[in-house]
């Protein structure tokens, strides 16, 4: 085995959901099935606006009567206040838990390393808190939530290497997996553009949820027209929301980046042919994952 990796998440943090309405609140509300979540299983799940739009995406694994959101550190107050807002008669407290990190061990071999079975989701105890396997695709790697204060010491001595953030979140854009609103666009991005099917974010069959139409409808009328696909190029990266080019006419656009290697919003339609893609001068090269169906 090589060497195993891990990052800390500092742009990640943790709200709670605590109480015994906990699961059918979030049943209610986010894309994926509750029903789903347990000590030994972790979930991926978006919670949307009443249109269909994305609005925040998380994992949510359960601890106890708590149900632990893995969610974006920069914006974990509007999720907060979001879901305080739909809390009305519920049996429920939300709690923000800024003590505790989130640690990213990173790669395919990391859940054998830390004895977890290799399937999305699978979850154990770990290290005074949980650890599970990334539910979109394992060959991210395990997620360790919360992390004790001594996490990072333990895992380096048991052989494994600290790197820094870069290294995971270039793994994550060479597998194509979005990370929140630095890809989807709040109130505007539809979740089957940015391959929430494949990658186990959205049930079909859980019932009612909020913003649900939309993603029903997109899915059974075939109207997913862009996706989400990594890109290599030379140089500098096009910011984010830098327009691509194909022939003269708008083809989608550029999102997160990291050593040569990006994210980018395309249209199917342009990936038809051999003609080159380009943002702000640059050439992309797209990559299609082998899990994402196009």
């Amino acid at each position: 085995m090589s060497e195993i990796k891990f990052s800390v998440l500092e742009n990640r943090a943790i709200l709670k959901v605590i109480g015994e309405d906990a699961r059918g609140f979030l049943q209610g509300l986010v894309s994926n099935d509750l029903m789903e979540a347990s000590p030994q299983n972790t979930i991926y799940a978006a919670l949307l606006t009443p249109q269909g739009k994305y609005l925040h995406d998380f994992f949510i694994t359960q601890s106890g009567n708590a149900f632990l959101l893995d969610c974006e550190a920069d914006r974990i107050d509007d999720l907060y206040k979001r879901l305080r807002l739909y809390k009305l008669g519920a049996k429920i407290d939300l709690e923000l838990d800024s003590k505790n990190s989130i640690v990213a061990v990173i790669g395919d071999q990391a859940p054998e390393a830390l004895g977890i079975a290799p399937l999305a989701g699978s979850t154990i105890s770990y290290l005074n808190g949980l650890a599970f396997v990334d539910p979109r695709l394992p060959k991210m790697g395990v997620r360790m939530v919360p992390a004790s204060e001594t996490a990072k010491e333990e895992l380096s001595n048991t052989g494994f290497i600290e790197v820094e953030f870069s290294d995971y979140d270039k793994l994550r854009i060479s597998l194509g997996l979005p990370d929140g609103s630095r890809d989807m666009e709040v109130e505007k991005s539809i979740l089957l553009e940015y391959g929430f099917e494949e990658l186990n974010g959205v049930s079909f069959d859980k019932g009612c949820y909020t913003g649900q139409e939309l993603t029903a409808r997109t899915k059974h009328r075939g109207l997913v027209k862009k996706r989400l696909l990594p890109v290599t190029f030379d140089g500098s990266p096009p910011k984010p929301g830098t327009e691509i080019i194909l022939n003269g006419k708008n083809a989608g656009e550029m999102r997160s980046a990291q050593d040569g290697m990006g994210l980018a919003l395309i249209r199917l339609e342009a990936l038809a042919g051999d003609e080159d893609l380009s943002s702000g001068g640059t050439i992309l090269r797209p990559i299609r994952p082998d899990w994402a169906v196009l």
